[in-house]
């Protein structure tokens, strides 16, 4: 089974509308994928895009694993209305926060703790958007602190510190401390994926293409040259799927 850990769809359309993104896992020969909202929304909009992931779980249940997602710059309680929604309501996988994207720091007392909280309360998971496009916000050691305070929840460490070397490697060292991590290899570089695998083992890597704003069919191909020398058929199956149906409960 394969399962692209990292993809975005949003109800504007184009490049993100559903359609487009099921062909696109036509094309790449990808069974499942663990989706989110592309955040073009302003505010409260937020709302309808996580509203769009829903449908299109409820559409296409055996493919789409809708994850959630909160912003606390729309307000602390707007977001922590927002993991209830989407987890308890929607049933969806998790909740992810994006202080790249969103523009805070994902450490925040007062705009991201009360949200991640709100996340652990629900026993479902996190993810964070960990690259050096807001190298400061989203720095592995910030994602370190909430870790640790919460060592029973599940984090997803999206794009591993993207193609910052730097930063991919203090993500696989935080990693190495915090067992509640896994790491998804989306718009980084081999070298680091490689190296994730060989220090934290294949079962806390997983593969993700970031679609669409690089495509599937070409990230996987990636993948399949890069393991078919350097990993075992098992560690790859876990890595191209079998880590996220283990997390999944699939």
């Amino acid at each position: 089974m394969i399962i692209d850990a990292d993809s975005h769809i949003a109800p504007t359309g184009g490049e993100f509308a559903l359609e487009k993104h099921l062909e696109r896992m036509e094309r790449a020969g990808i069974d499942k994928t663990l989706t989110w909202l592309k955040p073009d929304y302003e505010g409260e909009g937020i709302e309808g895009h996580n509203r769009y992931v829903y449908d299109a779980m409820q559409q296409y249940p055996g493919k789409i694993l809708g994850f959630g997602w909160a912003d606390p710059t729309v307000g602390v309680e707007h977001a922590k209305t927002m993991v209830k929604v989407c987890t308890e309501e929607y049933g969806m996988y998790g909740v992810k926060l994006n202080g790249a994207q969103n523009h805070y720091h994902i450490d925040d007392p007062d705009l991201a703790m009360p949200v991640i909280e709100e996340i652990a309360k629900t026993g479902r998971l996190l993810a964070f958007h960990i690259g050096p496009d807001a190298y400061e916000r989203t720095h592995p050691l910030r994602a370190r602190k909430i870790a640790r305070l919460y060592p029973e929840m599940k984090i997803l460490m999206v794009h591993m510190g993207m193609t910052n070397w730097e930063m991919n490697q203090a993500v696989v060292e935080v990693a190495e401390e915090c067992p509640n991590m896994f790491l998804i290899g989306s718009a980084t570089d081999p070298k680091a994926i490689m190296h994730a695998i060989h220090k934290l083992g294949a079962d806390r890597v997983c593969f993700g293409s970031d679609a669409p704003f690089r495509r599937p069919h070409v990230v996987k191909a990636v993948y399949d040259a890069l393991l078919k020398y350097e990993a075992t058929e098992a560690e790859k199956a876990l890595v191209m799927g079998g880590n996220v149906a283990r997390l999944f409960n699939l």
